[in-house]
Parts: structure tokens; C-alpha cells; sequence
């Protein structure tokens, strides 16, 4: 159990002794795919912007006392009408230790701060791919992780709630 008393972390990301709460011990490609399924035809239909969606998912995972692997991964469906043009997803992970932090700031650390630090790298990876691959750059707009995270915790309650009404 927390201590109810322990201190918020500051803004810089450090506790109360200025110690970090968190370290990046690394970042990487864990998993990269393109497809261009109607390659070369795809890349002559170029007429205007390509309809784009986006899908976001951030995991995390324990892999020693106080470190997680982090994974965010991002795919993104480009079409052009009824054409599929390009389909993207990159699996971009970070390794993080936290340092002393209360319990009840590990959820928001992995969830929130964790894919902030990886969406930068992850965003110039996939705007370099589908640049490479003959259209423009994908350059995606910052991620409100913190929104993500807090709409997660909302339809996780729901769930919970409807559970607990059919049980009673």
C-alpha cells in the first residue's frame, strides 16, 4: 500500500530528492511492417490527400523489479476512395525503470509519460517509411496519451460496473 502522505512527483520528472522517477534505458523497433497492396497502379492515383486511419495502443509489461517494457504501436490505413494506397505499423518499444514511486503513479508513468518519450522516434519512422515508399510523409499530429489513458480508465469502470449490476 502507498503512502497516502507521499508527494506528488515534480514537474521535471524527479521525486521530492530530486532523484529521476524514471530512466529510458532503451528504445527500439520491435516490429516494422509496409504494404503497398496495389503497387505500382497505388502510386499513379495520387490525385489528392489519401484518407487516413489511425490506431493507437500502448502495452506495458514487467520484465524486472521496478522495469517495463513499454510498446507503442501505431498503424495507419491510407486509401484513395475504395483503394487501399498504403498500410503501416510500426511496434516501437522503450525500456523504463522507475524509481521510488508510489503505487498509484505506475499506471499513468507507463501509460502516459512512457509512449511521450517513444512517439516522437515512432512518428519519424513512419513518416520516413511512407515517404520511402513513393507518397508523401505521414507526419501525425501529437497523441493525447493522457486523454487515452483516462478514456480507458472510464470504459474499464463502465465495464466493471455493468458487471457488478448483472451480478446483483
Amino acid at each position: 500500500m502507498s503512502d497516502e502522505n507521499a508527494a506528488p512527483p515534480n514537474p521535471d520528472g524527479t521525486d521530492a530528492a530530486g532523484a529521476p522517477m524514471m530512466t529510458v534505458n532503451a528504445q527500439y523497433v520491435k516490429d516494422l511492417s509496409f504494404e503497398n497492396p496495389n503497387a505500382p497502379a497505388s502510386l499513379s492515383q495520387q490525385g489528392g490527400e489519401p484518407n487516413v486511419q489511425i490506431a493507437i495502443d500502448v502495452n506495458a509489461d514487467q520484465i524486472a523489479d521496478k522495469s517495463f517494457e513499454v510498446s507503442l504501436t501505431l498503424r495507419a490505413e491510407g486509401t484513395a476512395g475504395e483503394d487501399a494506397l498504403f498500410i503501416v505499423e510500426i511496434v516501437y518499444a522503450g525500456i523504463f525503470t522507475l524509481g521510488e514511486v508510489p503505487d498509484e503513479y505506475v499506471p499513468p508513468m507507463l501509460y502516459i509519460e512512457a509512449p511521450r518519450q517513444l512517439f516522437p522516434f515512432a512518428r519519424a519512422i513512419i513518416a520516413d517509411a511512407v515517404r520511402d515508399a513513393g507518397f508523401a510523409p505521414l507526419l501525425l499530429d501529437p497523441i493525447d496519451f493522457n486523454g487515452l489513458y483516462m478514456n480507458q480508465l472510464r470504459q474499464k469502470q463502465a465495464q466493471e460496473g455493468g458487471a457488478a449490476q448483472g451480478e446483483a
